[in-house]
């Protein structure tokens, strides 16, 4: 087994198999990449006009392409998350066109910043503070198509999953579309909520190491994982849930949201704003019902442990 590093001296904000690898490694090996935050840009001192001049373009900032011999097309590329390290800071900003409840939020963009210690992110507001959590929210291999394709959406191969039980000691698969496979990631978080609902988790700079083997005793159509127990820390102190009703999910999870906003704002004393980031980075959506029609259940659950 050989440990290999990635700088950030190259980022890669889209999928593309014909650029050339990065790094070559063999089945076994490890490699640790130095991501920085999924912008590429942002700063502790950031202020929401900043965000909102970001150069969009150097989304997600992926550190990769990383070849592993022997991959081939149809087989599965296995990838153990070994540890994910903290740089003490991260970010959570909503902006117009984006989130779950952009058209409430939308002349209202706002970013806020966190302090990170040990095994904390520190809100700096009323005392509350979300579990160090952390995990890439895009992991993935380049896709079999040609061209040159964005970041945002996820895709056969994984990509943006944004999926929070990806992290320390999970392992994931991935179906390997490309020779090599051409693994990618970024865009890490040290928090965040099932359904990222504003748009961004705690976005953070996080030094990620990761084994990588090809499974050729395996065939899957799109990418699974292995999570450890517990899923998260904040289960220790109950949940603030809040429901919504109704035929359309994606309406019902806006209002699951609205009604755990405006708990939060009255219980908790912070404003709309500070509500929906905070939200996005320790809130989770679950569909509770979806079989007694016409109407479904979504389900905003809140952990109380975090206000302390």
């Amino acid at each position: 087994m050989t440990e290999h590093f990635l700088d950030r001296s190259v980022t890669q904000p889209f999928w593309d198999n014909s650029v050339e690898p990065r790094l070559v490694i063999d089945p076994g090996d490890v490699v640790v990449f130095d991501c920085p935050e999924c912008g590429d840009q942002f700063t502790p001192d950031w202020t929401t006009e900043d965000m909102l001049n970001a150069d969009g373009s150097k989304f997600h900032a992926l550190i990769g392409s990383v070849y592993i011999n022997s991959a081939r097309p149809g087989d599965v590329l296995e990838v153990e998350v070994l540890r994910l390290e903290h740089h003490n800071w991260g970010w959570t900003a909503f902006s117009p066109g984006f989130g779950l409840l952009d058209d409430d939020f939308r002349a209202e963009p706002y970013i806020h910043h966190w302090r990170i210690e040990g095994d904390d992110c520190h809100f700096g507001v009323n005392g509350i503070v979300v579990p160090y959590e952390p995990f890439c929210g895009v992991m993935g291999v380049a896709p079999a198509e040609t061209g040159r394709f964005r970041t945002i959406p996820p895709h056969f191969g994984g990509g943006n999953m944004d999926t929070r039980d990806m992290g320390v000691g999970s392992t994931v698969w991935f179906p390997v579309f490309a020779d090599g496979a051409l693994f990618s990631c970024g865009d890490c978080h040290a928090a965040q909520g099932h359904g990222e609902v504003c748009g961004t988790g705690i976005e953070a700079p996080i030094t990620v190491t990761l084994r990588f083997n090809v499974r050729k005793d395996m065939s899957i159509r799109e990418v699974q994982f292995r999570a450890p127990s517990p899923l998260t820390r904040t289960d220790n102190r109950g949940y603030h849930v809040t429901t919504a009703h109704g035929p359309d999910l994606w309406q019902n999870s806006q209002n699951a949201l609205r009604y755990t906003l405006d708990w939060m704002v009255q219980e908790h004393g912070i404003t709309r704003g500070q509500a929906y980031a905070l939200a996005s980075c320790a809130s989770d959506l679950k569909i509770t019902e979806i079989v007694d029609a016409p109407n479904w259940i979504v389900g905003c659950y809140t952990p109380l442990s975090i206000f302390r």
